[in-house]
């Protein structure tokens, strides 16, 4: 597999430390509002990456934080903590805060198929783990304490920019926000590994620590979980690219400074998703969810559709009028495999090549719009039924967006009869195959006429049996 690597700033053949097994780290939710589609547009690419890598036959544990303390609202380490900011608009708890935001978050994955992380650990859960790893980095000499803070030593480092050779319009850096100026920093880009009540008195949560009263900076939660879960070699580490500067490379700068060696090797970063506005944001309100989108009448499988078709490395224009269109060929690509017969069994020789096609499309930096490609090739190959249906629940397994499962559906529910079902029908049908196997066309002709009267219109075809509902 061939993986854009943002620490490289190229594609890379992907090699995990150990064959066969796949260690890998997603930065998940800050849980003060709810998630936009943009930073679902990342959980969905982040997905298929984890599935594919399970259909390409490697042991994959996922690892994911849930920040619910100490992530500022600059990435400059200024401003309100946004847990804070979230429990003061909705005049709730903190932690009240946390516990509706990170359920949502997991319901709109759960509409979207995103598959759960093996490992999901709220930051509040790891506070004895951050205490230990900043003090080791101070013990190392990396950090240091002053006004009240402790902060990680960037000149220590022999190349704090691990991203530098990125480009810069893609990174986003503006998000840094240098213009407050912190007079305890002895170097511009040193930032904070723990918050004492020297700096934020009104902290809703704070913990003792060797350094005063006080709670963790977000950067360092990232890296104090991953290593907690996946030890001290990490394969693959995901996120959006707005957070490659300064997030990961505080990630880097930390955790390798503590380890005393390269932590992980591949850095896969999805690129934004943006609106008629730029960038998709909270900070601008009014950003899109996924119960908006169903308060529209959207299936969000159709937006996860509408991802899929977009390389997760190039800026993706969210207009309503993109996703309608993405609707139609959503709906349609349904009602084709809606018309495949259930009978037979697939050819699995046959099926072979259809399958090399969709991983070599996987395997070239994850390129889900060739991936699509191959589905629809499926669809107009000279193939059984049986084989068509193989194959498209085979690539359903990343893809993941219940093309089977939704065909059966529309089926069902076409059904003029509602004592009729599917699984009657092709009961019925299975009967009648048989009965014409054993020339028994009496019995044939009958069962043919009783689903006739139940509107169900039979196909005799090459590949087998196929039925409709009567319009």
């Amino acid at each position: 597999m061939i993986l854009y690597n943002t620490r490289g700033g190229e594609k890379q053949e992907f090699v995990p430390h150990e064959a066969g097994k796949v260690k890998m780290y997603t930065c998940g939710p800050t849980v003060y509002h709810y998630a936009h589609i943009g930073n679902l547009r990342t959980y969905i690419m982040e997905d298929v990456l984890e599935k594919y890598l399970r259909y390409d036959g490697y042991d994959v544990l996922r690892v994911m934080n849930i920040t619910d303390v100490g992530h500022l609202s600059s990435d400059a380490d200024t401003g309100e903590d946004k847990m804070l900011a979230g429990a003061k608009r909705e005049h709730k708890s903190v932690m009240d805060i946390a516990k509706f935001y990170t359920d949502a978050f997991f319901s709109d994955a759960d509409k979207l198929n995103i598959k759960k992380p093996d490992v999901i650990e709220p930051a509040t859960a790891c506070i004895p783990e951050f205490i230990a790893m900043v003090q080791t980095l101070m013990d190392k000499g990396y950090a240091y304490f002053a006004g009240g803070n402790v902060y990680f030593d960037t000149a220590k480092l022999d190349n704090y920019y691990v991203f530098g050779n990125m480009n810069e319009e893609e990174l986003q850096v503006g998000v840094r926000e240098d213009v407050s100026e912190d007079s305890n920093k002895r170097n511009k880009n040193d930032f904070v590994l723990w918050f004492t009540q020297s700096k934020f008195e009104d902290q809703a949560l704070k913990w003792e620590s060797p350094w005063g009263l006080g709670y963790p900076g977000w950067h360092i939660e990232c890296s104090a979980i991953s290593i907690k879960h996946a030890g001290e070699y990490l394969d693959i580490h995901c996120g959006g690219v707005d957070n490659a500067f300064p997030h990961h490379t505080n990630e880097i700068a930390q955790s390798e400074a503590y380890l005393g060696h390269k932590w992980c090797p591949y850095w896969f970063h999805v690129l934004h998703l943006l609106d008629k506005r730029g960038k998709m944001s909270k900070s601008k309100g009014g950003f899109l969810t996924v119960s908006l989108l169903e308060e529209k009448g959207y299936d969000p499988l159709a937006y996860r559709f509408f991802c899929l078709q977009s390389h997760y490395r190039k800026p993706l224009v969210f207009t309503f009028e993109n996703l309608d269109n993405t609707v139609q060929a959503y709906n349609k690509l349904i009602a084709r495999i809606g018309k495949l017969s259930r009978d037979g069994e697939p050819d699995l020789a046959a099926a072979k090549p259809y399958q090399d096609s969709f991983k070599a499309a996987l395997d070239n930096d994850l390129n889900t719009s060739l991936a699509i490609t191959a589905l629809y090739d499926v669809l107009k190959a000279e193939l059984s039924d049986a084989t068509k249906r193989y194959l498209i629940a085979d690539f359903d397994r990343v893809l993941s967006l219940g093309l089977i499962e939704a065909a059966d559906a529309k089926n069902a529910e076409a059904a003029p009869d509602a004592d009729v079902d599917v699984a009657k029908i092709e009961a019925l049908i299975a009967k009648r195959t048989q009965a014409r196997a054993d020339k028994d066309w009496a019995t044939a002709d009958a069962i043919r006429d009783e689903l006739k009267a139940m509107h169900i219109i039979l196909k005799d075809g090459k590949d087998g049996v196929s039925w409709e509902i009567e319009a």
